[in-house]
């Protein structure tokens, strides 16, 4: 196998070296990336597992390039985790030690942990570290933690490469890229893809710090080529296009080679208000932090709304009715099973979560529903366990009734979830934060216009008004804590 990150080496030492990475104006070139990393590597190889306070920085990027050099698995770790979380994590990975800023105030949970600051200036000769085999852990990435304590999903350093190549193959990412985000570094969205992407592909980053619409247009209008974010960022913008200047951010966003949303479904909404002020369409992908990506809508491919594109080079996808039968209409709604050299390697000290997550030909299954268009795009409608709802006999996913809900001019967010119902088995809840909290929406007015636009057993039977629904840091909706 091919080095992970084979631009840092190429790179390396070269007096031309370009800009590897840049946060709120702090960069580090190529050269300057690889010799700080070195620094560190020097001083972990060898060591087990090292966990990393993954903030926003720069020396997040050296920690976990040194750990990646080194050939130590790294740990990304979220600086707002809870202390009853961090600990969990903590006693479940057993760094051997933890990288930091020298700035950085870790919680007592980090107590006998030994600590190694980061300091970029710090720089040392990047040789005499072999390349693992492909199988060797790269990251420890922990879920969320929604059915229980947060799992680590152990990602080989083939399953890194895969999809980051795959990414190359279906987006065009050349060198000559420059990817603008301000995504958290702790999960696959934001790291692998957000910064590992460029640094395979010996392009560079802009990360904001914070995110915010005027940042966006800036790194855009002086160079950025790429942006990534997740559907409340581009909820954001699209509200900002709407807004009295857009003139600056529409032709920012409209000189963009490529808009890419994931994480969580970006609603048909805001996906048309963004693409009617600017001409350009945001495309979508879809992945998991045990998968990394599985589809993505193609550069040279027809962006649809509601869609997230067909499976990425070298990943299988199947849909399965609930009994494991595969379907042989793709148009039914289905679990999502995939296969592929870009799965994770298994839960760690999780055995038997690992043998319940895959089927006996090797397929992970994925929980997440969808349908698949004739012509392959795949459209997920929800989690198996809180977007599939059983209503008088129908399989209903909430995603297509959410993205009605949208089209409502009295209602800003929605979330959709079902309940028991003694008659329908379920019925359809919908969640709603009005645009004008003063003159809500009735339930039978939403009622109708979701009856009009989809069918008459996709109307909700309730509705819950809202001030704001719960997300997590990814811009997901957090529907357990509506009472799922």
């Amino acid at each position: 196998m091919t080095s992970l990150l084979p631009a840092l080496r190429e790179m390396s030492g070269r007096t031309d070296s370009p800009e590897a990475v840049r946060f709120d104006g702090h960069s580090l070139t190529y050269d300057e990336l690889s010799g700080a990393a070195a620094a560190v590597a020097h001083r972990i190889a060898g060591r087990g597992r090292v966990a990393v306070w993954a903030t926003p920085t720069p020396r997040t990027v050296v920690a976990v390039v040194a750990a990646l050099l080194a050939g130590v698995p790294a740990v990304p770790l979220n600086p707002r985790t809870g202390g009853r979380e961090l600990a969990h994590i903590l006693a479940d990975s057993t760094p051997s030690a933890v990288l930091a800023g020298a700035d950085d105030v870790l919680p007592g949970a980090f107590d006998g942990v030994e600590r190694l600051d980061v300091n970029p200036s710090v720089r040392a000769r990047a040789t005499g570290f072999a390349e693992p085999a492909g199988d060797a852990p790269a990251l420890v990435v922990y879920t969320s933690g929604t059915t229980g304590p947060p799992k680590g999903a152990v990602l080989p350093r083939r399953a890194v490469a895969a999809s980051l190549d795959a990414l190359e193959d279906a987006w065009g990412w050349t060198a000559e890229d420059v990817l603008v985000h301000a995504l958290p570094l702790f999960h696959v969205h934001g790291l692998v893809l957000g910064i590992l992407g460029p640094l395979r592909r010996g392009g560079s980053v802009r990360h904001l710090g914070r995110f915010s619409p005027e940042g966006v247009a800036a790194e855009l209008l002086s160079g950025g080529t790429m942006l990534f974010g997740v559907p409340t960022m581009y909820h954001r913008l699209a509200g900002a296009l709407d807004g009295p200047d857009p003139g600056r951010l529409a032709e920012a966003l409209a000189g963009a080679r490529l808009l890419v949303s994931g994480s969580a479904a970006l609603p048909v909404h805001d996906h048309e208000r963004i693409a009617a002020a600017t001409g350009r369409r945001v495309v979508e992908r879809y992945g998991m932090t045990e998968t990394l990506m599985n589809t993505g809508v193609r550069a040279d491919g027809a962006p649809r709304a509601g869609t997230v594109g067909p499976p990425l080079a070298g990943v299988e996808l199947r849909l399965v009715e609930e009994d494991g039968t595969v379907l042989r209409d793709p148009e039914s709604i289905g679990e999502i099973q995939v296969r592929g050299p870009n799965l994770f390697s298994g839960y760690l000290n999780r055995p038997d979560a690992t043998a319940a997550a895959f089927t006996e030909d090797g397929f992970f299954r994925t929980g997440d529903m969808a349908t698949i268009d004739p012509d392959g795009y795949v459209r997920i409608v929800g989690r198996k366990a809180t977007d599939l709802i059983k209503s008088g006999g129908y399989k209903i996913g909430a995603g297509e009734i959410e993205n009605a809900l949208l089209e409502h001019p009295g209602v800003r967010e929605a979330a959709v979830t079902g309940e028991p119902d003694p008659d329908l088995g379920e019925r359809i809840v919908a969640w709603v934060v009005p645009d004008d909290p003063a003159s809500p929406p009735g339930e039978a007015e939403l009622a109708e216009h979701v009856a009009g636009l989809l069918a008459p057993h996709k109307r909700p039977r309730v509705v819950r008004l809202l001030d704001v629904l719960p997300r997590n840091e990814l811009g997901k909706i957090m529907k357990r804590s509506l009472g799922v």
